[in-house]
């Protein structure tokens, strides 16, 4: 099966926000690229530093300093069906509910062509190809690589209309669990703030002035306080791109191990602490309603009692 596989920019900027880092790690981060495809762009010098070109995967950026990657023109993938083992929590002949595991990303894309989830679904239904459209086989809504949890697939194309229609009318339910930096003030709380492109980094997103931007809206409710963090569940009522992640720390709340959005990760977690826990629908051929849940990876589980351990508030 072959995806065109495109880029909105064919130069990426980024202001750079640390200082000692490799360029290679720092772009990884920043641009969400694997290691290999870097490398390639350096060898072919389509990394600047500052106006000059840099090949060294090793060469140190410093703070204020402007990188620029010049992507290659869209190039034809061969992406095939790979017997990845994933976790499917509900299935009938219209849909699929599959709890996706921390680092792996949804659908092909720049240095990402191997190991997706697109890739594990099409070795799983074999007659996908073509539903809702071929780059994103099935595919109606997504969560980002290092976010944990279940994501809607159709497997026909009244499922994939149904449920995108349902996800554009904000009617399916989908909570979150979140451990932020600080103490949030408010039990329960709503971010209503507009989402678009930041200006400086193309691949980050930003709140925006209104009119530059699409309505973000996030509902929040506090589980548990510690001394230095909080456990979060939040509601979804659109779905814009990274908008906890972009929301959270917009209300000086940054996901923990977010380095996108954030520069402080304690616990080497290596990707945001976000879990999609529950998501709940209409059945796109019944009408009935079917919601899911899942518990949080092991790798959470284990920051969150460290966080425990370290940080409980002491009992009055």
């Amino acid at each position: 099966m072959s995806l065109w596989e495109s880029s909105e920019e064919d130069k990426l900027v980024c202001i750079c926000e640390q200082d000692g880092e490799r360029i290679d790690k720092y772009l990884a981060v920043q641009f969400d690229f694997s290691r290999t495809f870097l490398q390639s762009l350096l060898d072919q010098g389509n990394i600047s530093m500052n106006g000059r070109i840099v090949k060294q995967s090793s060469k140190k950026v410093h703070l204020g300093d402007r990188l620029e990657v010049i992507l290659p023109p869209p190039a034809i993938l061969d992406v095939e069906p790979e017997a990845i083992p994933i976790t499917i929590v509900y299935e009938d002949a219209d849909l699929l509910v599959v709890d996706k595991p921390r680092g792996m990303v949804v659908h092909p894309g720049a240095g990402h062509e191997k190991g997706t989830l697109v890739a594990a679904v099409l070795h799983h239904v074999r007659d996908l190809a073509g539903i809702g459209g071929t780059l994103r086989p099935g595919i109606v809504h997504r969560i980002d690589k290092d976010t944990s949890g279940l994501l809607l697939i159709a497997k026909t194309d009244l499922a994939h209309q149904g449920l995108s229609a349902q996800l554009k009318e904000h009617t399916v339910k989908r909570l979150y669990e979140a451990m932020v930096h600080g103490n949030v003030a408010h039990a329960v709380g709503r971010i209503e703030a507009p989402i678009g492109r930041d200006v400086h980094q193309r691949q980050r997103m930003a709140v925006v002035r209104e009119g530059d931007g699409k309505e973000a809206i996030t509902h929040f409710r506090v589980k548990e306080r510690f001394a230095d963090f909080t456990f979060l569940e939040l509601r979804l009522e659109t779905g814009r791109t990274h908008q906890i992640r972009v929301h959270l720390s917009y209300i000086g709340h940054p996901l923990v191990g977010d380095f996108v959005y954030h520069t402080k990760d304690p616990f080497a977690l290596h990707g945001q602490f976000l879990h999609a826990k529950m998501i709940g629908f209409h059945h796109p051929r019944t009408g009935e309603y079917l919601e899911f849940e899942t518990p949080m990876p092991q790798a959470l589980q284990d920051v969150k009692s460290e966080i425990e351990r370290r940080f409980s508030l002491p009992i009055d």
